[in-house]
């Protein structure tokens, strides 16, 4: 894509904001899936993006993501173990491979945040960062992300309703160590518009308090 993309975004803001930047438009250090909404970390130069893919493959940065699934869950909280590999019945899908045969591991821990009858809000809690992680994981338990087109097919094949008009799945805070000053840093993002109304409609609906 030669436009509307991140990188054009980024080169456009850092060369308004009179920023340096060693290739104008900064070093992406992870990635999130496209209709995904939240945080990502970028480097102004190769050293910081170094510094910073070698805590991500440390496993040392802390990564929160809120999810709108449809189900429920039995247990309020838990861990999604399953290495996460090329799907056999769908080449541009991600699979889970519970007996470790294909993929490789991935680990995603969940808490609950709020019940509300036939969708639930988890926190999800990344300890790797595989491909579809989050959304592969919860449609394994049955509790595929509303709004996912990719795995939130119905067992016939066709479309579940999606009430958000987008995918249900948001990263809500980053935690690392600076690359340079060697200072935690944490940063937090609201949830997107359309998100947060779906939920605000949810919580009147079922009279819950909720705070996120």
């Amino acid at each position: 894509n030669f436009d509307g993309t991140l990188l054009n975004a980024l080169a456009y803001h850092f060369k308004n904001t009179n920023q340096k930047v060693e290739n104008g438009f900064g070093y992406l250090v992870h990635r999130i899936d496209k209709d995904t909404t939240g945080l990502m970390i970028v480097a102004k130069n190769e050293t910081a993006q170094t510094v910073l893919a070698k805590q991500f493959f440390e496993h040392s940065i802390t990564r929160r993501y809120q999810a709108l699934v449809w189900g429920d869950f039995a247990d309020e909280e838990g861990t999604i173990e399953g290495h996460i590999g090329r799907s056999t019945k769908d080449r541009v899908a991600m699979a889970v491979y519970p007996d470790g045969s294909q993929g490789k591991s991935a680990v995603t821990h969940y808490k609950v945040l709020e019940h509300f009858n036939y969708v639930t809000l988890v926190e999800c809690r990344l300890e790797t960062g595989r491909t579809h992680q989050i959304r592969v994981h919860m449609q394994s338990l049955g509790c595929p992300v509303v709004g996912d087109e990719k795995y939130g097919k119905k067992q016939d094949g066709t479309q579940v309703k999606n009430p958000l008009g987008r995918l249900g799945l948001h990263a809500s805070r980053i935690e690392f160590v600076h690359p340079i000053n060697k200072e935690v840093m944490s940063f937090n993002a609201p949830l997107p518009p359309a998100f947060k109304e779906i939920l605000d409609k949810l919580c009147r609906q079922y009279g819950v308090d909720l705070t996120v």
